[in-house]
């Protein structure tokens, strides 16, 4: 998609001496675009771009001005380091050190760091502990899936998005050499393979048994791409918080 950047700081907000300014973006449509990839582009979800323009419906069309609220610029303070940093604002360091050209762990007190805001879908459980840390929660290797009776090794909490081989262009092959557009319905999630591995057999909270077949650009750490036959689907997904199961 092609952006058109306008970068205009509109807040300023005070925690204690640590100083963070929100920055927002303003992304021009163009034709055949949609919400829910310009949601995927900015890494946040369809009811956020929603609320920052008062949607009141999913519908956009070419040249419309669209919003984005999710970048904020944060000051670095004495003690910090970029793994407080990364917890505090429920990303990882890696994400850190991409958005902002870091080619090792060290930041200095002064230094304006960008920080891309994780949208959550209106109406969301996550606890509290769930959406302020991503380590993987182990669970005892005797717990059986009752929906799927295998055996589960260890158990996860990911960040979840959806995606589509129902699209233009899209190849519809996996990383792992599955073709989607032969079994829309195939149960195939992305994966970040140092979480978890490629070929591994899962169960995903609200999707089902499925196999982690392929990888993403945008795909790292404690996040899952689930494939959904139609792009209905995947904008009726959004981003979830949902338990993964990893099975024996």
């Amino acid at each position: 998609m092609k952006k058109t950047l306008v970068s205009l700081a509109f807040g300023l907000f005070l925690t204690g001496t640590v100083t963070t300014t929100a920055s927002a973006e303003d992304y021009q449509v163009v034709k055949g675009d949609s919400l829910w990839e310009i949601a995927q582009s900015y890494d946040t979800t369809v009811s956020k771009i929603k609320e920052w323009n008062k949607l009141e419906s999913d519908l956009i069309h070419p040249k419309q001005t669209i919003e984005i609220n999710n970048e904020i610029i944060y000051n670095v303070e004495k003690g910090d380091t970029l793994s407080h940093i990364a917890l505090d604002h429920n990303v990882t360091v890696d994400k850190l050190k991409t958005w902002n050209s870091l080619s090792t762990d060290l930041i200095l007190i002064g230094q304006k760091l960008k920080i891309k805001e994780q949208g959550k879908e209106v109406g969301s459980t996550e606890s509290t502990t769930a959406s302020t840390a991503s380590t993987t929660t182990e669970s005892k290797p005797e717990v059986v899936a009752t929906s799927t009776g295998h055996e589960v090794i260890r158990e996860l909490t990911v960040k979840a998005t959806a995606y589509t081989a129902d699209c233009t262009g899209c190849s519809g092959i996996t990383y792992t050499g599955i073709n989607l557009n032969k079994d829309r319905n195939a149960k195939v999630i992305a994966v970040d393979p140092d979480v978890i591995p490629l070929g591994t057999r899962v169960y995903v909270e609200g999707y089902g048994e499925a196999i982690a077949g392929d990888i993403g650009g945008a795909i790292d750490g404690n996040h899952i791409d689930i494939h959904v036959p139609t792009k209905k689907e995947a904008y009726e997904w959004g981003v979830r918080t949902v338990n993964v199961q990893i099975l024996g």
